[in-house]
């Protein structure tokens, strides 16, 4: 929130300050212990694939800093005279599985009657504190990779009006970004962040003024999700990525012929979407580069 700043600490070595993904305090010379929570209602009508959607998404923000998740915690709010608790233990299980996948130990948690439902995780994980990948770290003239396809905002409310169901999205917001992070440690990469709820274009620019830098976006490079585009040209589009869009537009500078519609899918709310790296990771897309400057170009 505006106005709130950090504890000042010598081993708080990432907090409240840049937005970061997840905390970072120095417990030993060569261990930092990083701390990250999120949760959010139900995103797909599948209880189960709700739980592992969740899970991977708490669980990237650990990943996204370089590190490796130890445990984690449920956080529930559940509606118990309007639900039924088997609903939740699906939930759980799919929290459990997906943890279990990361080698993760889900080790206790905290629930509370809730209106609404909602499920996520408190997350530990650790790092090396030399090789912590941070918003405040973008270098002048690296290309920016993109891990996973955007889009999962709009097909996620194409499902809520429809009940379609979109397996693609399911599997990209369930799958880890384990093998990313690891693959961006060993090549001594230092700047990245996960794109999820700001979209591509408010993570990148929370990066950019982090580290005093600017970008450009290439759209034609960025991977989207089959059916996104019609979607967006059809009307289902988040309120939430249209506010990204507002809140970075006086940063943003477009090229001729990138249309509002382009702007608003890479604007598009992700929900444990992929990490977004400063440097080059074989095997997947770069979408653009860092520049000298400040605020975004899209080209």
């Amino acid at each position: 929130m505006r106005g709130l700043v950090g504890q000042r600490s010598d081993t708080v070595l990432v907090g409240l300050d840049d937005g970061d993904d997840a905390s970072a305090v120095l417990v030993r010379d060569d261990l930092a212990v990083l701390s990250t929570a999120d949760f959010f209602t139900p995103v797909v009508d599948d209880a189960y694939d709700w739980g592992r959607i969740a899970a991977a998404n708490a669980l990237s923000d650990i990943y996204a800093m370089g590190g490796t998740p130890v445990t984690a915690i449920n956080l529930v709010g559940w509606p118990r005279e309007l639900l039924p608790m088997d609903l939740l233990t699906e939930v759980l299980r799919g929290g459990l599985d997906v943890a279990a996948e990361a080698s993760c130990p889900v080790a206790g948690g905290h629930s509370i009657d809730d209106p609404e439902p909602k499920y996520g995780m408190a997350v530990t994980g650790i790092a090396h504190p030399d090789r912590l990948m941070r918003n405040d770290s973008a270098e002048v003239g690296l290309p920016l990779t993109l891990t996973k396809p955007i889009g999962v905002g709009v097909l996620n409310n194409r499902h809520k009006l429809t009940g379609e169901v979109f397996e693609e999205a399911i599997a990209t917001m369930t799958a880890l970004n384990a093998e990313a992070s690891r693959a961006a440690v060993a090549a001594e990469i230092r700047a990245a962040t996960d794109v999820t709820g700001f979209g591509l274009l408010g993570h990148l620019y929370k990066m950019c003024r982090a580290s005093g830098v600017g970008a450009v976006i290439d759209h034609s490079k960025v991977p989207v999700l089959d059916g996104v585009r019609r979607f967006i040209a059809e009307g289902n589009v988040t309120g939430g990525s249209r506010r990204n869009l507002d809140w970075v537009r006086p940063h943003l500078h477009t090229d001729a012929g990138i249309t509002e519609e382009e702007l608003v899918l890479l604007a598009d709310a992700q929900t444990s979407g992929g990490l977004l790296v400063v440097g080059e990771l074989p095997g997947h897309p770069i979408i653009g580069e860092i520049v000298a400057g400040s605020g975004i170009r899209v080209r």
